[in-house]
């Protein structure tokens, strides 16, 4: 079995901000198509259910840090009309393609923007959200940039952060070999998913992060398909 005990320090081909063309384009969407099919969008949804305080038509401002496609950032789009809630999204990336692909997929929503940015940068600004989101990006960090990132995001944020992150498991990884095969993935998708696995997070880690930043309100839970909820409240509720 593989050795999951560890985090892993493997660089994935994805982490190359300059890469773009169809392989990447490609790899995306899968991963976008396999979040979807295996609920984790759901697992981010749930977690802005929970931040959100209101139903009125007060505009919720919420940044995607790492936002691929746009998936989700159009999952919550669609949430949004169909709760009559008012949603101000934005999602960055630092790899320019990514976001014009994103971009390109997110035509028909007024309210979605994006921005190629540096997260280190970001989170630096002047600037505040109600929400910030982190989906499957927290795990391309070492430990020491993901403590500085969560407490940026902390800071930033009104109401609240959820990240939605992999749960690294040796039952994951050969699991996601199955996948490879069923959804005909790529080279890259292949290698960078069975890489992001082993840089995932066992629930330790997480509550190792948290003590580290004390952090008072925030709720780690392990979801299907082998992922963690963190949610942290920057609000007493």
């Amino acid at each position: 079995m593989i050795n999951t005990s560890r985090r892993s320090e493997a660089i994935e081909m994805m982490d190359d901000f300059e890469m773009e063309g169809a392989i990447l384009r490609d790899a995306l969407d899968k991963i976008a198509k396999i979040n979807q099919l295996l609920g984790g969008n759901k697992v981010t949804l749930e977690g802005v259910k929970k931040l959100i305080l209101t139903k009125d038509k007060t505009p919720i401002r919420v940044l995607d840090a790492g936002c691929g496609n746009g998936d989700m950032l159009r999952t919550l789009a669609d949430f949004a009309i169909k709760q009559g809630l008012t949603f101000d999204l934005l999602g960055i990336d630092a790899n320019p393609y990514t976001v014009q692909h994103a971009e390109t997929l997110s035509k028909g929503y007024k309210n979605i923007h994006y921005r190629t940015a540096d997260i280190f940068e970001e989170i630096n600004k002047e600037d505040s959200y109600d929400i910030i989101l982190c989906t499957l990006t927290l795990h391309h960090f070492t430990d020491q940039e993901i403590l500085f990132l969560v407490g940026g995001f902390f800071k930033l944020s009104r109401l609240g952060v959820v990240i939605n992150d992999l749960h690294r498991s040796s039952v994951a990884y050969y699991l996601f070999k199955a996948i490879c095969f069923v959804f005909r993935l790529n080279n890259m998708s292949r290698e960078d998913g069975l890489i992001s696995i082993l840089k995932g997070f066992k629930k330790r880690d997480l509550q190792n992060f948290s003590r580290q930043l004390y952090l008072k309100h925030n709720r780690i839970q392990w979801k299907w398909a082998f992922r963690y909820q963190w949610i942290i409240k920057t609000y007493e509720h």
